[in-house]
């Protein structure tokens, strides 16, 4: 039986662990899942240059940002969207903490928010299973990169077939992360098949996550 209002539910844990956010996802680093890594990959395999356009989809507290200021320099322009204030809160202090002078910061549902044309990426890590609308967001997303850009996922889903070892962990091994089993049983990697040239899929820590990129196609 599915939750009665599964994004209220999410809103409420992400504003109640905004504070401790880093400290949660560092804590999976104990666990042999380097998310730094799966980042890295992300941010890379969307090939930007020094003074690109970035949207960070979902930038919770700016893990993505040294990343991605590497990547687009300070002549490029990073976009943060979050729908929660707290999340966007402690992304403005790691901002202000680095001197960084290239990120706008913008509160919104990724389902309300109007992609600006001609990005030249965009970006969404450990993010979209959350969000319902997450094939029009795509689409939308796709629409507005400029033509041979790039959009990349990296999230979590069900591995198929679940490793042998989680037989002994039932939650894990259906709801691995703590996601609710409706979560995982969303797909937005076949969105940037739909919407895109989908260039690469690959999965990470025994198949339960995986990073999709896709290209957007010449217009």
């Amino acid at each position: 039986m599915g939750r009665a209002n599964p994004k209220r539910e999410i809103l409420k844990a992400f504003r109640e662990y905004a504070v401790r956010y880093d400290l949660v996802v560092w804590s999976y680093r104990l666990m042999g899942i380097d998310e730094g890594r799966y980042r890295r990959d992300a941010i890379a395999a969307l090939a930007l240059r020094p003074g690109d356009t970035v949207i960070d989809l979902a930038c919770g507290t700016g893990l993505n940002f040294p990343l991605l200021e590497k990547a687009v320099t300070g002549t490029g322009n990073i976009i943060g969207v979050d729908v929660w204030p707290d999340m966007l809160d402690q992304a403005r202090r790691r901002i202000q903490s680095a001197g960084w002078r290239n990120i706008d910061l913008i509160q919104a549902d990724a389902a309300q928010y109007v992609f600006p044309a001609g990005s030249a990426g965009i970006l969404s890590t450990f993010a979209m299973n959350m969000v319902p609308e997450y094939d029009a967001v795509i689409r939308r997303g796709a629409a507005a990169l400029r033509p041979g850009s790039r959009l990349a996922i990296l999230d979590a889903k069900r591995a198929e077939p679940p490793p042998a070892w989680t037989a002994f962990l039932p939650a894990w091994r259906d709801r691995p992360f703590g996601m609710g089993s409706d979560l995982l049983d969303r797909h937005p990697w076949e969105s940037v098949k739909r919407h895109l040239r989908e260039i690469s899929y690959r999965e990470y820590f025994f198949g339960y996550l995986y990073l999709s990129v896709g290209r957007s196609r010449d217009r």
